[in-house]
């Protein structure tokens, strides 16, 4: 298969590792690549959930000097409002939930925002009308 279309977002990150287990945890992504750059010996991983030819792209570096923070952020469906309020839950016991979870109504649906290691935020939500939104288009 020929990719097209949107293939990756990639984010820069400090500790590989502990970014790597946060999204296992909170976007149910598993590693489908990796590799050590040999010009910086810094660490690179392609996760996926697998529902699409798409991947977060992590790359390691000595910090972080931007993290993608509100409003940007990655957007991550849950399969009901229980998955987002257990991975609230979590969150906020690891001192990571920004806000949430919240009843945003349509098309956003049940939502909320927590930090991963580096800062960036990610999006968890149950409700939201991504594809039904497509299927209208015109």
């Amino acid at each position: 298969m020929v990719d097209r279309g949107l293939t990756h977002v990639a984010l820069p990150v400090s500790h590989l590792n502990d970014s790597i287990a946060f999204h296992t945890t909170y976007a149910r992504m598993q590693v489908v690549h990796r590799r050590t750059v040999l010009t910086t010996e810094f660490e690179v991983a392609w996760l996926s959930d697998q529902t699409r030819p798409f991947v977060l792209v992590l790359s390691e570096r000595s910090q972080v000097d931007h993290p993608l923070v509100p409003p940007a952020h990655l957007g991550v469906a849950c399969e009901s409002r229980e998955d987002v309020e257990r991975l609230c839950a979590w969150a906020r016991a690891e001192g990571r939930l920004l806000n949430g979870p919240r009843d945003a109504g349509p098309p956003i649906g049940y939502v909320a925002f927590i930090r991963d290691p580096d800062g960036h935020t990610l999006e968890v939500s149950f409700g939201q009308e991504v594809g039904l939104t497509i299927q209208h288009a015109p």
